[in-house]
């Protein structure tokens, strides 16, 4: 029996190039985003087999539309052996501005309220299966908060915690949690940073060494590994250094004003 693999955010990026991954690699898809329409037209350009896969409509900031969504999964294709919580938003803001307390507000209900309740329909059954791998996708940038950033790099500190916390609940079920924290990858969503992005990986090349580390579960991985040496590095450095280091340094984009 092939093995099923559930991931949210599977229109784009690197939940769309990790769901061709571990399709090329024998699994069977779950895949879930708000935009349906473009995960058909992608799996058509791929000539995915139509017994291979199923989309799921869910927006991941509304926890009854994704919980039912991870239920829907267990009902039409049964308990998934890894389940990805890779859908999140990255927004720039700035404190000063009332509306921007919206925009945080917005980028925790999708990276961590989201991340929670997408893992929560599998817990119990994989709990009782004795097996499963639950996804966590964190970023270097919840490694340090950089200014700008301040929304994005508190959720991915707090996906780094939550599944860290996640992980010693689960400890002896036979359920591994898995945390991956990528670098710079070249995604619609990166492409509008104003900012060099050293490193700076390709979907493909994210998604094979991230199918590498979930099957190996481990439990916590940064990718591009130069990432990992260049976060540690960053995060030994005194805050007066870190500080001076990036003053200046352009802050990714703000939401368009309402």
């Amino acid at each position: 029996m092939r093995k099923l693999v559930f991931i949210t955010g599977a229109s784009s990026g690197i939940g769309q190039a990790l769901a061709w991954r571990c399709y090329q690699a024998g699994y069977d898809l779950a895949l879930v985003a708000r935009r349906v329409q473009e995960m058909q037209q992608w799996a058509d350009a791929h000539q995915l087999e139509g017994a291979r896969y199923r989309l799921y409509a869910a927006d991941v900031a509304e926890v009854q539309s994704i919980v039912a969504t991870g239920q829907a999964c267990l009902t039409q294709q049964g308990l998934p052996d890894v389940v990805v919580a890779n859908a999140g938003i990255s927004i720039g803001m700035d404190t000063t501005e009332r509306e921007d307390l919206a925009v945080m507000a917005q980028t925790f209900a999708v990276n961590n309220t989201g991340l929670a309740a997408t893992f929560h329909p599998f817990i119990v059954p994989m709990r009782q299966r004795g097996s499963g791998r639950l996804v966590g996708i964190a970023s270097v940038a919840g490694i340090r908060g950089l200014p700008g950033h301040g929304a994005y790099c508190a959720s991915k500190a707090g996906v780094i915690s939550y599944c860290e916390s996640l992980r010693g609940e689960l400890r002896g079920s036979g359920v591994r949690v898995v945390t991956l924290s990528p670098g710079y990858i070249d995604t619609p969503l990166t492409r509008q940073n104003r900012y060099a992005m050293p490193f700076l990986t390709s979907p493909p090349a994210f998604a094979e060494r991230a199918l590498r580390a979930i099957e190996a579960g481990v439990s916590y991985r940064v990718i591009p590994w130069q990432m990992g040496v260049a976060a540690k590095l960053l995060r030994l450095l005194p805050n007066a250094l870190f500080d001076r280091l990036l003053a200046g340094r352009p802050r990714k984009h703000r939401a368009p004003s309402r």
